[in-house]
């Protein structure tokens, strides 16, 4: 009986030593993990006080350079996925307030700006504020791929504000932008796209179209969270996924008008 009692004993011990490690274990991944939480929040900290001295301060006319610079910062915040699981990307604005404040004429960074703005933070409306800068200072004949601003454009409408005639108008702008550059093999789609619109702007196949067009375009720039938004997107509107020669295709629902039925190149 006192041998049962001492291996009782002994085994409970044993029990409460090993509950105890892994309690030990947890508490240490708790601790490390809130220890990544803080240092990345310190960063996050850091780099807002940054944008808000650069937003106030002259640039003593490297305008250009320190576009570049906060880009390459919003690219590096950007990238870091397992920080911006901590703190998300409530950043983003004030770098491309920056950005576009200092060089709006910078084509590059808006698929950028559109992406963690529009798609990232839901803030589609600030996106276009901050895409009209590019618009007012750019023009077919200081960048060819200035109509890339106006085609973004219309996807944040069409997609997130449901503004169907607002994306018909910058499909029009981006159709008249390209006119005479090396894109001027898009101007009839996007004169196309722009009349479905406003035959049928709750097309379905249209919406599945820009979603697919969101899709590569967030593969582009390695926006994984986005490029998974855009599948679930296209399977809610009734288009079916599928790889073909290792591309994403995309079989669309039935229309009930003429409408796209599948998507055309992505300039």
């Amino acid at each position: 009986m006192q041998r049962g009692r001492w291996k009782g004993l002994v085994g409970g011990a044993i029990a409460i030593a090993a509950m105890a490690g892994v309690m030990g274990l947890q508490y240490e991944r708790l601790q490390r993990s809130q220890k990544a939480r803080d240092t990345a929040q310190q960063a996050v900290d850091q780099q807002a006080l940054q944008l808000k001295v650069l937003a106030r301060s002259p640039s003593f006319g490297f305008d250009n350079v320190l576009a570049d610079w906060v880009f390459l910062e919003f690219l590096e915040y950007f990238g870091d996925d397992s920080a911006r699981q901590h703190t998300g990307y409530g950043l983003s604005p004030a770098f491309f307030e920056n950005v576009t404040r200092l060089d709006p004429r910078f084509v590059d960074a808006y698929p950028f700006l559109s992406g963690s703005i529009s798609y990232e933070l839901g803030q589609p409306d600030l996106a276009i504020e901050l895409m009209r800068r590019g618009t007012r200072a750019l023009s077919p004949e200081v960048d060819p791929d200035a109509f890339q601003v106006w085609r973004f454009m219309s996807l944040d409408q069409l997609l997130l504000l449901g503004d169907s005639a607002g994306a018909a108008q910058s499909l029009e702008k981006a159709a008249d932008w390209v006119r005479d550059t090396p894109y001027a093999q898009f101007r009839e789609q996007f004169l196309q796209t722009a009349q479905f619109l406003r035959q049928d702007p709750n097309s379905k196949p249209l919406r599945i179209s820009a979603w697919v067009e969101i899709y590569q375009r967030a593969g582009a720039v390695g926006d994984r969270k986005t490029q998974a938004r855009a599948k679930r997107e296209i399977l809610t509107l009734g288009g079916k996924l599928y790889t073909q020669n290792g591309q994403l295709m995309v079989a669309p629902p039935p229309a009930s008008k003429p409408s796209p039925t599948k998507p055309s190149p992505t300039p």
